[in-house]
Parts: C-alpha cells; sequence; structure tokens
C-alpha cells in the first residue's frame, strides 16, 4: 500500500479564471460547465475622414449606423447647414470610387478592411452665388481647388492664373510688398504641373484684387470655375456601341458623352425618357426630334455589372435633385407578388428643397479657418463682403430668370409659405426642427397647390407645376426611369382650369 499522505505527487486541480474546478478528465474531454463567452467585437468603429482641406479627422460611430449618421457628425463638426450638396465616397471592393448611401448600414456598404472615407461635393450648384452661407461657398472653392490639381476640371494658363490669384488673395489678403517677398507662393499649388511663369503670372493678378475681402475673392473663384466646360462633371469609362473607348459624364443639366477628352453629344434631361441597365449595359431612350416619328435608344457598354449600375444611381440621383421638386416615395411592397429591379431611391433633400431650406438660415455668419495652402490663417466669414460686388442674398422669385438658365428646373423657385409666414414663425420655430418637417408633408403639397398668384397676376404655370401631381419617374425593370408624358389635350385642360380660376383675381 502507498501512503499518498507523504507523497511528493502534486494533488491540486486547476481552477479556470472563473473558479471553476478542472479534472484532468474535464480537461481532456471537455467540461460539462464552460467557461463564459468572451466580450464581443467592439459596438463602436473608428471612421476615418478625409476633409476637402486635406486633413483628417475620426469619428465613432455604432456599427450598426447607417451613412446618414456619419453625414451627420461631419456636418456638425464643420457647422454646415447647406450640407445636401456634399457626399462621402470610399473604395469598395473592387477598387472603384463609390458614394455611400445614406439609407444602407456603413457595415452593408464597407465589408471588408478600415472605414475609410472622402468628404466631397456630390452636387455642384449651378449657380454658386445662391448659396446662403460663406461657409459652404468655402467648402466648394476647396473642392474645386482639388479638382483643378488632380487634373479632373482641366483649365488653360490664363484661368489657371485667375483661379489662383482669387486664392491667394482670399487667403493672405491685400498684396503688401513689405511682406510678401518674391518667393511668397511657393506654399501655393495652382495646376498639376506648375511653373515659374505660372507663378509670377498669379502675383502680377493678386496686386489688383486689391480690397477684396476673403468673401468676395472665393465668390469671384466660384464665377470663374463654373463657366469651365468640365464643372460638376462626373465622368465614368464606357464603350459606345462600336466598341470606341468614351467617357460619360453626369452633371445637373444631363448627361455627356466625350471622346478623346472632347464633348460628342449632350443628352439633356428633359430629352431623356428612360434610363435602365441591364447586366454590363446602361441604355437611354430619347425623345423623337422634331422631324423624328419615333423613340430611339443608345446603349452603352460599361466594364462590368456594378459599374453600369453605379453610372445609373448618379443619374437618378442628379435627376432628382436638380429636377424634381421633392424625391419620389419608396413604393410599396405588393403581397404575394415578386418585386423585379432595384429598389434604390434617392432619398436626400433636392435643390428645390434645399433652397427653400437655406432662405431661413437665420445665424450670425460663423467662424471658420481657411486653408487653401499649406498654411493656415484665421479669418472670419464676410456674408457683407458679397454686397460689395453688386451680389446680394437675392428672393427666389427675383432669380428665376437666370435659374432657368442654368439648370432645367423651371418655375420660381421660392418659399410656398408667403413672407407673413416666415416674418411671423422665423423666430419660434427652430432650423432643425422645422426644415425636414414640412419637405415632404402633404400640407406642403396642398399649399404649393392652393398657392394663387401674387397681386392676382394670371401667370400661366410651367410644365413643373403641372408634373407636381403626377408620378414623376418611376424606377421599373431593373432601374428604369419613365417620365409620363402628358397629352396635349390634358395639358390644355388645366391651362383652362388655371385661367377659369385665375381671371376672378385680375
Amino acid at each position: 500500500m502507498v501512503d499518498i499522505r507523504n507523497s511528493s505527487m502534486d494533488t491540486s486541480l486547476p481552477l479556470t479564471e472563473s473558479g471553476i474546478v478542472i479534472s484532468d478528465f474535464d480537461s481532456h474531454y471537455g467540461s460539462a460547465k464552460r467557461r463564459p463567452k468572451e466580450s464581443g467585437r467592439s459596438k463602436t468603429v473608428v471612421c476615418r475622414v478625409r476633409m476637402l482641406d486635406g486633413t483628417d479627422a475620426e469619428y465613432d460611430v455604432d456599427r450598426r449606423a447607417k451613412g446618414v449618421s456619419l453625414a451627420a457628425l461631419i456636418a456638425d463638426h464643420l457647422n454646415l447647414l447647406e450640407k445636401d450638396y456634399f457626399g462621402l465616397t470610399f473604395i469598395d471592393s473592387d477598387g472603384n470610387r463609390s458614394w455611400l448611401n445614406y439609407e444602407k448600414r456603413i457595415s452593408k456598404q464597407i465589408k471588408v478592411g478600415p472605414w475609410e472615407f472622402s468628404f466631397e461635393v456630390k452636387f455642384y450648384p449651378p449657380d454658386p452665388s445662391q448659396l446662403q452661407e460663406d461657409i459652404t461657398r468655402y467648402q466648394l472653392c476647396l473642392q474645386i481647388r482639388n479638382d483643378v490639381l488632380s487634373g479632373k476640371l482641366p483649365c488653360s494658363f490664363v484661368t489657371y492664373a485667375l483661379l489662383g490669384s482669387y486664392l491667394v488673395q482670399s487667403e493672405l489678403g491685400d498684396y503688401d510688398p513689405e511682406e510678401h517677398a518674391s518667393n511668397y507662393l511657393s506654399d501655393f499649388r495652382f495646376a498639376p504641373n506648375q511653373t515659374p511663369e505660372l507663378e509670377e503670372k498669379v502675383a502680377e493678378l493678386h496686386r489688383q484684387h486689391k480690397g477684396q475681402t476673403p468673401a468676395e475673392a472665393e465668390l469671384h473663384y466660384l464665377e470663374n470655375a463654373k463657366k469651365l466646360a468640365m464643372y460638376g462633371v462626373d465622368l465614368h469609362q464606357a464603350k459606345d456601341s462600336e466598341g470606341v473607348e468614351i467617357m460619360l459624364g453626369v452633371c445637373a443639366s444631363g448627361l455627356l458623352v466625350y471622346r478623346d477628352r472632347l464633348r460628342i453629344n449632350r443628352f439633356a434631361w428633359p430629352k431623356i425618357l428612360k434610363i435602365s441597365y441591364k447586366r454590363n449595359n446602361f441604355y437611354i431612350k430619347i425623345r423623337p426630334g422634331e422631324f423624328e416619328q419615333f423613340e430611339s435608344t443608345i446603349g452603352f457598354k460599361l466594364p462590368n455589372h456594378r459599374a453600369a449600375k453605379r453610372i445609373w444611381k448618379v443619374c437618378v440621383e442628379h435627376h432628382t435633385f436638380f429636377r424634381l421638386m421633392m424625391p419620389e416615395p419608396p413604393p410599396k411592397p405588393k403581397l404575394l407578388l415578386p418585386r423585379f429591379g432595384s429598389k434604390f431611391r434617392y432619398s436626400g433633400r433636392t435643390q428645390y428643397q434645399t433652397r427653400i431650406a437655406s432662405s431661413l438660415i437665420d445665424r450670425p455668419p460663423p467662424h471658420f479657418e481657411r486653408t487653401m495652402s499649406n498654411k493656415r490663417f484665421t479669418s472670419r466669414s464676410m456674408d457683407g463682403g458679397m454686397s460689395a460686388l453688386g451680389y446680394r442674398n437675392r428672393t427666389m422669385s427675383e432669380s428665376r430668370t437666370s435659374d432657368n438658365k442654368r439648370h432645367t428646373l423651371a418655375g420660381p423657385i421660392r418659399s410656398p409659405m408667403g413672407d407673413d409666414f416666415r416674418k411671423k414663425d422665423r423666430q419660434s420655430i427652430h432650423q432643425s426642427t422645422f426644415v425636414p418637417g414640412f419637405d415632404n408633408s402633404q400640407e406642403f403639397i396642398q399649399q404649393l397647390e392652393n398657392k394663387k398668384p401674387s397681386g392676382g397676376i394670371p401667370v400661366l404655370p410651367t410644365m413643373d407645376h403641372f408634373r407636381l401631381n403626377q408620378q414623376s419617374p418611376e424606377l421599373i425593370n431593373g432601374g428604369n426611369i419613365k417620365f409620363h408624358l402628358m397629352k396635349m389635350l390634358e395639358y390644355q385642360m388645366y391651362v383652362l382650369i388655371f385661367f377659369k380660376h385665375t381671371c376672378f383675381h385680375i
């Protein structure tokens, strides 16, 4: 018999972290009482965003959050109220640049890799002078500067110099011979391939901008940039029916076709009846011309199916933002019937709604830091500088003539609530709670329909006013936009009803 009391054998049993005894049998075959599960992944994710001035910002976002949550954090950080012109881009799994969908979870769009984004201008305003705040125009200036430096916005030598001189005036102020030495422009970048001759020309033009405030210089910058041929054009690689390499550009006015850096065709939004994609093909159906009888369909071949869907989405968003008064509500699911095609809709505010919201902004000009070069100079927004240029915050009705020339949305863009409403309730209703409340409400639509001509003068409504009561763009068959054509008899009936309604107000 072996006396184990005096034996040197170690009879102690191992303990787990939770204090559970594990025997040799348990350690080999597994214990009935397992360890408690370790805590899961962190509920928040760090999002790194590259701003337009080249700086990086990090935000802690819930892992299950949608894109709109991150967009709201960035807008609050930048103190932006006119945020509907901007968006977030990321590099997808195929290495292509894509826009973040605000209505979907971020985790569904970025499945692998870190959450890294770029804050960019998504919808370039055709008339930047109608932006309400200087801070919005400043962000647009930064975007155009990046487009110029990347070669996305090609310019001539004179345009490079002119745009560069306004950037210098915005950041450095008036030219001072004692303070500004011969190499004072060394920190600035004006063109992809900058030369000493270009810097001399910029310095020469800078001397002529004496007295301009930063806000005035930036407004001059935007007024010259908007005239460039590639301003606000989102390019996509494609091939035509003959297999020739082309570029398709989507902008505020419609769809553009480029070959060898030259524009060879243009399809305005009113001319396009339907847009669709199937596999890697992208199709547009064109309205018949004056001497044509039938509609025509033009097809383009994209690199793959995702590229075709990407340009279709960009077209849907641009058409909705610039052409419609309010976005189309998502379709209601039908019971027992399968749904074919994409459910994608643009869910943000349109340009019409954005301008109404901007007209209700009532706050002092915000302070922000202007950074057009590697240096950083603190400056203050000066909205009063626009009046010195002859620009002022025009009312929506005053800008009707210029609006129709720069974009395709017809009709006066003005708040349907009236001046009396804005005077009484502007102080009592907060901007963040009021504007989203009436953008798409039935009350808002009803007030639009019941709006009488000011002064009792009968004014013939435009076609876009009649389209308000119709189903505007309809997405069908895997992503088709079908514009319902109004019959001539229907249109004449509307005209007769309108004059009958307004003849008593003359």
